[in-house]
Formats: C-alpha cells, structure tokens, sequence
C-alpha cells in the first residue's frame, strides 16, 4: 500500500515517566496508521518505539535524579518510509551495572527497524532513529 505525501507526522514532547511510554506509542501508531501500512508494520513500529521510550525512562535521566522529557518525532518522507526519532537529553549511552531490564531492547529495535542509529544528541542525551519501509518487508528463502 502506498502512503499518502499529505500525511501529517508527529513532534512532542512528553515527560520520562513509565505512564508515558503507552502514550508515546499510540501517538507513533497514529501516524504509522495514516500512512497506511498494513498491521505487521504498525506492530512492528509499536514495538520498536515502545523499546526506545523504555530505555529513555529507565536510563536517561538516572544521574540527575530529576524527570525529564522525551521528544518524538515521526515523519513520513517521501511516501516511501517513517523516521521516527526518539530523543532524551540525559546522560547519554553508558553502562549501567544495576540495569533493570535485561539488555535486549536494542537488540529489538534493530530487529523491527529497517535502519537503527543510536547517537549523541545535540544537545546531549541520545537519539534513537528509527526507520521504517511503509511497503511490507518481502522475505525471501
């Protein structure tokens, strides 16, 4: 299915609380919905977002003990795929030794994503970039 180049995207901001996470990816699964991609990407979508927004919760904001906020962006671009762009402006990627989780979300983003990049922000933090093919992935044997 082809997406539409009229389709709106999504910028916010929202705060790094646990309760925001579900927020986040509904909003992400709004857009991905406009652009009119079929279930198996929507879901994929979901889950990568969730995974990046997680990480941002538990990691980002942990030395300055205050709460933060995490911008999304999702963009379609050219009918052809979604960026999405989950950033913080927290510590940025360091090793945690009490790590809560059990270390697999990248691992999941770069599973669902047809294109990964973890980066510095500019203005500290980290930027999850995450792309999405809004035509549905072919798997060949």
């Amino acid at each position: 299915m082809a997406a539409s180049n009229s389709v709106g995207g999504l910028d916010a901001s929202y705060p790094a609380d646990p309760s925001q996470v579900a927020s986040i990816r509904r909003a992400v699964s709004d857009v991905a919905s406009r652009c009119d991609v079929g279930m198996d990407t929507q879901n994929r979508i979901a889950l990568a977002v969730s995974e990046a927004a997680t990480n941002a919760v538990l990691h980002a904001y942990r030395v300055s003990g205050t709460p933060g906020e995490i911008r999304v962006t999702a963009t379609p671009v050219r009918g052809s795929f979604l960026d999405i762009v989950v950033a913080d402006r927290g510590v940025g990627m360091s090793a945690r030794l009490d790590s809560p989780g059990m270390g697999v979300g990248l691992a999941v983003m770069a599973h669902e994503a047809d294109r990964l990049e973890v980066r510095e922000g500019v203005d500290g933090g980290t930027e999850v970039f995450l792309r999405f093919a809004l035509a549905a992935r072919s798997f060949t044997s």
